[in-house]
């Protein structure tokens, strides 16, 4: 028979935790022995283990609770559960490590070759350098924060612009950078920009983010900030989509 103190020493946790662990009902506090101390034994010691790697897996202690009580079928199948978990949960640090890592080499994404291409292609298009390097900040920023959609995304862009009718208003928005934001011209713009969005969309929304990434309006902000005409043009749109 074992202290407290000895108890949490073997199993790696502190006296405080085994206290809380006797206050949240999950291990049972014995009696005192007749010097006044609280003896623990090797099931008390079995117990704290399971406890303590239930815990640092992120199992919540109601959940702990219920299963040092399950049965050994039921507590088998949440340890796979559980497991299941971890491993899910584990790729994604390790994802996020791999970003961090990035960030400190002062990248936030590598781009995929095909959009390096396409980079590229839009240059022998005639798009302005200053077209082509809010591109290829976009697309950083995409594939940095969203993965799992991004190549759609990328696709479903350059699927666009490879319609010669398209390419065209593109091109137009991007020499209307430097226009006033009164210039008559830019209405036209917008609505030329409105009509072919809804021909090769109909009713369906083009490829998106999630929709409660705040990422497309940071990048909306960011572009109308730029440009007084480019925010004219958003506004019409917005206008005409409403």
């Amino acid at each position: 028979m074992i202290t407290i103190g000895q108890l949490a020493s073997y199993v790696g946790v502190s006296v405080k935790t085994v206290r809380v662990y006797h206050a949240k009902g999950l291990l049972p506090e014995p009696e005192r022995d007749a010097s006044g101390y609280r003896r623990y034994g090797a099931g008390d010691a079995i117990a704290l283990i399971k406890i303590r790697t239930l815990a640092e897996a992120g199992v919540p202690l109601a959940r702990i609770r219920e299963l040092l009580t399950a049965s050994d079928t039921e507590f088998q199948q949440a340890l796979r559960e559980i497991d299941d978990a971890l491993v899910a949960r584990i790729r994604d640090l390790r994802a996020t490590q791999k970003r961090l890592r990035r960030l400190s080499a002062g990248r936030l994404a590598p781009l995929p070759a095909e959009v390096v291409d396409h980079l590229e292609q839009l240059g022998r298009w005639g798009f302005t350098d200053r077209w082509v390097d809010l591109q290829r900040d976009l697309w950083i920023l995409v594939f940095a924060t969203h993965p799992e959609s991004a190549e759609a995304l990328f696709h479903d862009q350059a699927e666009s612009l490879a319609r010669p009718e398209f390419r065209q208003l593109f091109l137009a928005y991007d020499r209307a950078h430097d226009l006033d934001a009164d210039d008559p011209a830019l209405p036209d713009l917008a609505r030329r920009i409105r009509a072919a969005t809804q021909e090769r969309y109909g009713a369906s929304a083009p490829a998106q983010v999630d929709a409660a990434s705040p990422i497309p309006a940071l990048v909306q902000d960011d572009v109308n900030a730029s440009s007084p005409a480019w925010r004219r043009i958003d506004t019409l749109l917005r206008e005409t989509g409403s």
